[in-house]
């Protein structure tokens, strides 16, 4: 005996076997046939119960029965996976036309499963049996079973498309499948018009297939999506849910869902929704209940009083499958092989099979017409010398001798000899000429009319043509999708999401930033905000959590936040760092903070340098982007390394508004605001100061009226003085200013700090020594703009001054 056996290497043994397993689950298992559309379990259910007649003209018969039969006879895998490909063809939430009636529960849209086989009654549909239609006839190949025990067919005739009309979906090894269900009647109509212009063009067939139709309806948008997937096979679509607002008692409103996207499982859906209400991610939903009944889909959201039904649906549909993507990949065998293929292809490939189908039939009644027809000829034949028949039937031994004689003496054929001595003694006495000369010439035309449809491929057509379109008009209907050519884009209104609440917001100089609800804050001492004590509040104030942050820092950063996403925190704990979200410097601080209503506010944001700089940006120039949440926005481009920012401030009009500026040296400049220019956030600006070598602008104010209007002025030394604007005059930007301290020759004062004080302001210096020493402006008389001013800071003992914090921020008036 030879040696068999073989040396192969692990990776040559692991490909080869895999190779072959997936060879066979492609193409007998997982992908539909792009002939008949159907999958090998599939074929073999409606083959297997056409067989046992439990088709549409009789009686249920047991579920059991009929998986028994399919897994005994054609298909050697479990029942579960037979009984679930069996309880899909008869769902009419997945089928556009299902193949299959079935009596009991055979699951729901809400994803329940199916009764057990033993307790399902099931039939073939109506519609199945146009695809079975002429299966008797030769007209598809047949292969043996797995035991070699019966045939089975490698497609069915499928007298309708049925890769179109209802869809496949599947997973195999290194291939999937998404073809959605479409419209019989359009799908027909594309057809019949191919069958006459076979060279039509893609824009041609979808003037009659529109787009997928779903049996759940739906709306599908997006026709550029639908119009990729027919031509290249891959395509996205968007499948919305259908619904409409209705107004119930007490003014309120509900939305009522009455049709969902392909395939979204309701029950999910329902619990989704349910949970985002609770979860409170969105605003107004009081109830949603799942009102559906044997008359159909209702799924009903209740609103609360007031709620944005329009805005509440737009979130729905962006964050629940109310709206859902659909890919399509439109992949099926074709010749043997697994390939990706667009509508015309695939309605080609149909047409080809059809034109098979319908030849082989033809043959098929060609042939048995043509046997018919002999044996007529031949009893006609005997009928005409019927005595002499019967005497020589009459003299001869057995049946082989009466046909052996029959044929010798009158020059019958085998055929027609054994249909005369295969007749019945009672059939001589009513056997008519007349009947068989019609049946003659009846089966004359047919044959006539099949070698027509043989040797004329335009008849051959024609027989299609008419089949399909009593199929059409059978079982075609209205489709049940609506198209709407554009996806919507969904822009989601804040006021959805978020409850509209005032709280407490807080940001701080060394920048903590955080929102705490007005019991918390009443709940404690104002003063016991959890900063450390060297921290300020830059910004302090009751938003709305609709509301908008602006934050600006010293290095020329601003930073946007939602009032909503702030980190809610108790009040006297210090709140998020801005570092934990935006990639901001150790030493950067907050210098300003804005709130708004909304950011379609007219105004400007006015902002100046160190290094001598100052311009006017327009909020609308400074709207958020989309990465707000984890990078701050340019608010001013610094030109020196060590250039930062000095102030910050929004006015809606520059009309009347000065601009004050004071510098490390001790020069003050007082010039209209008017004369900044209005430009982009990147930019720098335009000269505020002229300065000096090793000058440095300190601060600067915005004065509507700079008669009235008085600052403080720090020094390193200690001093403190108040002096009103109207000691400066108004001159123009880019000047060196005058002197607003008196120029000492050994030790002179250097500004640290000028800000704007009133009655109402009260200071804390920061010194260099972490100290912070209050400070009352009013207890200072005004100064002339030559003094010096008093000493209040004893630098010795309490450090050098650094910063000064005004308690309570000014409001900067609007222009009139």
């Amino acid at each position: 005996m030879a040696n068999q056996i073989q040396e192969m290497t692990l990776e040559q043994v692991m490909g080869e076997r895999f190779g072959r397993y997936s060879k066979y689950i492609i193409q007998e298992r997982a992908l539909p046939d792009v002939r008949d559309g159907l999958k090998p379990v599939q074929r073999r259910i409606l083959f297997a119960m056409n067989q046992d007649g439990n088709t549409y003209d009789h009686g249920f018969r047991k579920s059991a029965k009929s998986v028994g039969n399919v897994m005994g006879n054609y298909h050697p895998h479990g029942d579960s996976s037979i009984y679930e490909a069996m309880v899909r063809l008869s769902q009419d939430w997945k089928l556009r036309a299902p193949l299959i009636e079935m009596h009991g529960n055979n699951g729901s849209m809400d994803g329940d499963p199916p009764a057990a086989m033993r307790y399902t009654e099931a039939r073939l549909a109506k519609i199945a049996g146009e695809m079975l239609k002429d299966i008797d006839k030769d007209t598809v190949d047949m292969v043996l079973n797995f035991d070699d025990t019966a045939q089975e067919p490698t497609v069915l005739p499928a007298a309708f498309p049925n890769l179109l009309v209802n869809g496949a979906t599947g997973i195999s090894a290194g291939y999937a499948t998404d073809i959605p269900p479409h419209n019989l009647r359009e799908v027909i109509n594309a057809i019949l018009y191919l069958l006459k212009h076979p060279d039509a063009d893609l824009a041609q067939l979808m003037k009659f297939v529109q787009g997928p139709d779903f049996p759940t309806g739906g709306i599908i948008q997006g026709v550029e999506g639908i119009q990729k997937a027919y031509e290249t096979g891959r395509g996205k679509i968007v499948v919305r849910s259908r619904t409409h607002t209705e107004e119930i008692r007490g003014g309120k409103q509900q939305i009522v869902v009455t049709e969902l996207p392909y395939e979204v499982n309701k029950a999910d859906l329902v619990k989704k929704i349910d949970e985002l209400r609770v979860a409170k991610k969105v605003d107004g939903i009081a109830e949603v209940r799942d009102e559906s009944d044997r008359f159909g889909l209702s799924v009903v959201i209740e609103l609360k009083k007031e709620a944005n039904a329009d805005g509440i649906l737009t979130y729905l549909f962006k964050n629940t499958d109310l709206q859902i993507s659909y890919n399509f990949n439109m992949v099926a065998i074709a010749d043997m092989k697994p390939k990706q293929l667009g509508l015309k292809p695939m309605l080609e490939a149909y047409v080809a099979h059809r034109r098979n189908v319908i030849t082989r039939r033809t043959e098929y009644d060609l042939k048995r017409a043509a046997a018919r027809q002999h044996i007529v000829e031949g009893l006609i034949k005997m009928i005409s010398i019927l005595d002499q028949v019967i005497k020589t039937i009459r003299g001869s031994k057995d049946k082989g001798d009466a046909k052996h004689n029959l044929v010798a003496a009158y020059d019958f054929s085998e055929a027609q000899a054994e249909a005369i001595v295969s007749l019945q003694l009672y059939r001589l006495t009513n056997t008519d000429i007349t009947a068989l000369e019609a049946e003659a010439a009846q089966l004359a035309k047919a044959i006539a009319g099949y070698h027509q449809i043989l040797n004329d491929p335009t008849v051959r057509d024609q027989v299609i043509e008419k089949e399909l379109a009593a199929i059409a008009k059978t079982y075609g209907d209205d489709r049940k999708s609506s198209i709407q050519a554009e996806i919507e884009a969904l822009e989601v209104d804040t006021t959805v999401t978020v409850a509209d609440e005032q709280v407490m917001v807080l940001v701080s100089r060394d920048g903590y930033l955080k929102r705490s609800s007005l019991r918390s804050y009443q709940a404690v001492d104002a003063e016991d905000n959890g900063l450390k004590d060297n921290d300020f509040a830059i910004y302090k104030a009751e938003m709305g959590t609709l509301q908008h942050l602006y934050i600006f820092t010293n290095k020329g950063n601003v930073i946007y936040r939602p009032v909503h996403e702030i980190t809610d925190t108790r009040w006297k704990d210090a709140g998020e760092h801005l570092s934990q979200t935006v990639g901001i410097s150790t030493d950067e601080q907050v210098i300003a903070a804005f709130g708004f209503d909304d950011l379609s506010a007219t105004g400007h944001f006015v902002l100046g340098s160190s290094d001598g700089y100052i311009k006017q940006t327009a909020l609308a120039d400074m709207q958020p982007q989309r990465n707000y949440k984890s990078r701050a926005m340019v608010g001013m481009k610094l030109k020196a390394k060590d250039a930062f920012v000095t102030n910050a401030y929004f006015v809606a009009a520059a009309d009347k508004l000065t601009v004050f500026a004071a510098t490390n040296h001790a020069y003050g400049l007082q010039f209209p605001l008017a004369e900044v220019s209005v430009i982009g956030a990147r930019a720098t600006g335009v000269k505020s100061v002229d300065l000096k070598d090793g000058d440095r602008v300190v601060s600067f104010i915005l004065a509507a009226d700079p008669e009235a209007t008085e600052v403080a002025i720090l020094t390193q030394r200690g001093a403190f003085k108040k002096m009103k604007l109207k000691e400066m005059g108004i001159s123009t930007r880019a000047r060196r200013g005058l002197m607003i301290l008196r120029e000492l020759k050994k030790n002179p004062h250097r500004i640290v700090a000028m800000t704007q004080v009133d009655a109402n302001t009260t200071l804390q210096v920061l010194t260099d020594s972490d100290t912070v020493i209050p400070l009352d402006p009013n207890a200072s008389p005004d100064g002339d703009r030559y003094s010096n001013g008093s000493f209040v800071i004893d630098v010795e003992t309490q450090g050098t001054p650094v910063y000064v914090h005004p308690e309570t921020v000014l409001d900067i008036p609007d222009a009139q």
